[in-house]
């Protein structure tokens, strides 16, 4: 039993890591998930200390992963107007995946110049406000990929410190 949490867990790093960059798929969490598979074997022991802080981390990186785009609008001179075109656009890229993994770039790009247009800004500063977007993803994107490496690291380390015991018969 112990081999197939090992085996499925290091699936869920790699899901992990991917997920930072698909829309689709929450990295932090499902790198958690395989870290907890990991201390769930019966060769590595409990530390609920380390999984209680990896799972707040995750979660908390789950959610700045909407809010900095927002941010990021608005830190570039955006309006509400164009937070909120941000946020539509960011939640339309995940409804209608329609170009892809280029979509949760240019759909909030989008959304934050669509808002700022309607807030009636000049053409200038909608796409400042709508490059702020972009820089806000890219942010948040660096950010999941970093927790996820963070999290696989850990789940090689204690997978090599106890892989004699996982693999006792």
């Amino acid at each position: 039993m112990d081999i197939l949490l090992v085996v499925i867990g290091v699936i869920l790093m790699f899901v992990g890591v991917l997920g930072s960059f698909l829309p689709a798929l929450p990295g932090p969490p499902f790198s958690w998930l395989g870290l907890l598979l990991l201390y769930l074997t019966k060769a590595v022991p409990d530390d609920w200390t380390l999984l209680g802080i990896t799972l707040a981390v995750a979660v908390i990186v789950v959610a700045l992963d909407y809010i900095i785009p927002a941010y990021g609008t608005k830190k570039f001179g955006g309006s509400r107007s164009g937070i909120i075109g941000t946020t539509i656009g960011l939640l339309f890229a995940l409804i209608f995946p329609i170009f892809g993994i280029f979509g949760i770039i240019i759909w909030p790009f989008i959304g934050a110049l669509v808002g700022e247009l309607i807030n009636k800004a000049d053409s200038k500063t909608a796409m400042k406000a709508a490059f702020g977007s972009f820089v806000g993803f890219l942010t948040g994107t660096l950010l999941k990929f970093i927790v996820a490496i963070v999290f696989f690291g850990i789940f090689i380390k204690k997978f090599i410190e106890y892989s004699g015991e996982i693999f006792t018969f």
